[in-house]
């Protein structure tokens, strides 16, 4: 089992509806002016596992990156059904990695902003101690 395929389909996930959308105006910009079909595609896969199946089967075809890779072999070979179920369960399995990617990310990130936020209450007390001494 390979993991480059769920890394780079998260970063993507990432990028494309966590990290632009806040990086100024331009990408909201541009994804208002898609047509509406396409607006309402991008706002209903905000769902890591359901923009993850499309953006795994779209690295596959893309750069031939998969998870299950040589670990799947079909019983039988018949290249007219085994290839796109071949390429569907792998995608089912990258968006699951890419999903727990996700939620791994969210459970760290909880308590990592929870100290931040505490670090920097206790250096703002800190300078006004200072200050006001």
């Amino acid at each position: 089992m390979d993991f480059s395929a769920a890394l780079v389909g998260l970063g993507i996930y990432l990028l494309l509806w966590e990290k632009l959308p806040d990086w100024g105006t331009w990408f909201n910009r541009f994804i208002a002016s898609l047509p509406r079909p396409l607006v309402k595609l991008y706002e209903d896969w905000r769902c890591p596992y359901c923009s993850g199946f499309w953006i795994a089967l779209a690295l596959h075809g893309l750069t031939g990156m998969t998870t299950l890779g040589a670990a799947f072999h079909p019983p039988f070979e018949a290249a007219w059904l085994t290839t796109p179920t071949l390429w569907f369960l792998d995608a089912l399995a990258t968006a699951t990695l890419i999903l727990f990617g996700k939620l791994m990310l969210n459970a760290l990130s909880g308590p990592a902003l929870k100290g931040h936020q505490m670090t920097m209450e206790f250096k703002q007390a800190r300078a006004e101690k200072t200050k006001s001494a």
